[in-house]
């Protein structure tokens, strides 16, 4: 047998993949997107007894991967309204003031197949958070189901008004939530939380009814919701190439056919 003959017979053995091919490579961004939570300003503004601020940030790890983290302070006046004056402070049962920190830290999924060209997310994520706070107890009653010297109101309390600090809490969280990109780079965000209390230590004789970054407490329950709307910018520190899904080659050598109702791809 000759060599050319040889290697003909050779050739026509080889798998030929004459499937398409597509050139085109598209670098998709990588870095940290930094912002702010848009809810607590307003809401400070809008509220006299409430202050805050919330950071966020988020690192791209991979294709749909990030590391991400909230970081904030919060003041919050509560009162319970039992007394003659209920639409006013002076009606209140108890009134204090919880003020403190904390940090979430954590990663989100990105659900979401993207266009081309599109970096926007329908993400799913869960973070570790923990806070560092005081309570105050600005000013209380003592309820007293005997109203005889007290008819129209309880009568003020006395003792044990003051600052309770060094509190300390830390909960599981777990996130849903979307970032569009509005303009290149800057990108608006909302999400919905889902907390459950690990950890809450409360002063003698008071409850710790709220918490900096979980929101309000309630009896019986370690369970708190909480939300955010963002706004953030992303500072792109350099770009990988997504690769390509590689067509599935049948036993002939052949790329598989297209499914029904989908186009091959160009």
């Amino acid at each position: 047998m000759s060599i050319g003959t040889f290697g003909q017979a050779y050739a026509q053995e080889q798998p030929e993949d004459q499937g398409p091919k597509d050139s085109t490579v598209y670098k998709q961004p990588y870095g940290f997107r930094g912002g702010v939570d848009l809810s607590r300003p307003l809401i400070s503004v809008l509220e006299d007894n409430y202050t805050g601020i919330e950071f966020v940030g988020d690192y791209r790890l991979s294709q749909n991967l990030y590391l991400a983290g909230e970081l904030g302070n919060e003041k919050k006046t509560i009162g319970t309204p039992l007394g003659a004056e209920i639409d006013s402070e002076d009606g209140d049962l108890y009134n204090f003031t919880a003020s403190g920190s904390y940090l979430k830290l954590g990663i989100d999924y990105n659900t979401y197949g993207n266009w081309y060209g599109e970096q926007n997310m329908i993400y799913v994520g869960a973070r570790y958070a923990f806070s560092t706070f005081s309570q105050t107890v600005n000013e209380y009653k003592i309820f007293d189901t005997d109203r005889y010297w007290s008819p129209d109101d309880f009568a003020q309390g006395s003792g044990e008004i003051g600052e309770f600090s060094g509190l300390t809490a830390s909960w599981l969280e777990f996130v849903v939530g979307i970032k569009a990109e509005m303009f290149k780079n800057l990108y608006f965000g909302a999400s919905a939380r889902l907390g459950f209390l690990v950890t809450n230590k409360e002063p003698d004789n008071f409850s710790n009814l709220f918490i900096p970054g979980f929101n309000k407490v309630t009896d019986g329950s370690r369970f708190g919701v909480g939300y955010n709307y963002s706004i953030s910018y992303l500072i792109p520190l350099y770009k990988k190439a997504k690769k390509p899904k590689e067509p599935k080659v049948t036993g002939q050598g052949r790329p598989e056919p297209p499914q029904e109702g989908k186009q091959p791809n160009n």
